[in-house]
């Protein structure tokens, strides 16, 4: 039979065992680390496609076509692959979609129809910027008097408040020295008779 120390020990062995299993299992569900560990993946991913591209590049002996199915088939599995590793974390899985849309991004340059439109907007809002920083100047300039003559108001009204504070401490004071002074008179005529 173990004594009490043997018992005790092992209870603390055991609490620290499973107090180091915990902190590990809270280490690899915390979508911090979660989020890690996919974005390590996709990088591996885009790394693998990237270097089996550029490696198929410098051969002579690849061809067009092998690059263009390589790609196709990494990009047709990586759904499948994407659904199995982020099984049941939402987060992971945004970050795994993310991920690959600026990846893809990426990839192709942005058109000349759409570098066309973002300009045209650009040139299009820059006269409403121009517009509205003037109307905020304006206001600014618009809302300095009244906030100044606001100012003056409030500081006239609270020097004005302060005299009659004082006015009215000063009148209770003198009221209160004469009321004391007419107990101690009171008090002198009771205590002379």
């Amino acid at each position: 039979m173990s004594t009490p120390d043997e018992i005790r020990a092992q209870i603390a062995a055991t609490r620290a065992g499973l107090s180091d299993d915990v902190n590990e299992l809270g280490e690899k569900v915390s979508p911090g680390q979660i989020a890690k560990r996919q974005v390590g993946r996709i990088r591996g991913s885009a790394a693998k496609v990237r270097d089996h591209i550029m490696g198929a590049a410098d051969t002579s002996s690849s061809t067009a076509g092998d690059v263009a199915g390589s790609v196709h088939d990494a990009v047709s599995n990586a759904p499948g692959q994407i659904k199995q590793q982020a099984q049941g974390s939402p987060i992971a899985a945004g970050l795994v979609a993310f991920g690959v849309g600026m990846l893809l991004s990426s990839l192709f340059p942005a058109s000349g129809a759409e570098a066309q439109a973002a300009a045209a907007v650009k040139d299009q809002a820059q006269p409403l910027v121009e517009e509205i920083t003037e109307t905020a100047k304006d206001a600014a300039g618009n809302l300095q008097q009244p906030a100044q003559e606001a100012l003056e108001s409030v500081k006239s009204t609270a020097q004005d408040a302060a005299e009659t504070v004082k006015n009215e401490a000063e009148s209770a004071a003198d009221e209160v020295k004469n009321q004391a002074q007419d107990a101690k008179d009171t008090v002198q005529q009771h205590t002379g008779d």
